[in-house]
């Protein structure tokens, strides 16, 4: 059942990812990665929050595991980050890296502490 249920939260993670992406490419281009930065804080916002709270495994498994996980993308955070330097733009490849990871980890305490304060 456990599996069933990431799956699930998967296959409305990765299709939203894909969504984000398309959208924000198309309002402010692709020399910046804003789709990945977007999807990444806003699932390390939903992770904190979930891990947060006092929820049931399953729903655990649906929502952090599965939805989250699908969410969001270290993959295409490294390829992006690869790319931008391979185009010598160093400066916004390190600022890309600097905002994506302290951002997140700003999300996930918040959702955190959130969740804490609701609970």
């Amino acid at each position: 059942m456990t599996v069933l249920l990431v799956a699930l939260g998967a296959a409305v993670g990765a299709p939203l990812r894909y969504l984000t992406d398309l959208m924000l490419r198309n309002r402010f281009g692709a020399a910046f990665p804003w789709g990945t930065l977007t999807v990444n804080v806003t699932g390390s916002f939903v992770l904190g929050l979930v891990l947060g709270l006092p929820l049931p495994a399953g729903a655990v498994a649906l929502l952090g595991t599965g939805f989250c996980g699908a969410l969001t993308t270290y993959s295409t955070f490294s390829w992006e980050i690869l790319a931008l330097t391979r185009r010598s733009e160093i400066a916004a490849a390190a600022g890309y890296a600097l905002l994506s990871i302290t951002a997140g980890m700003g999300a996930a305490v918040f959702g955190g502490a959130l969740a804490q304060a609701v609970s």
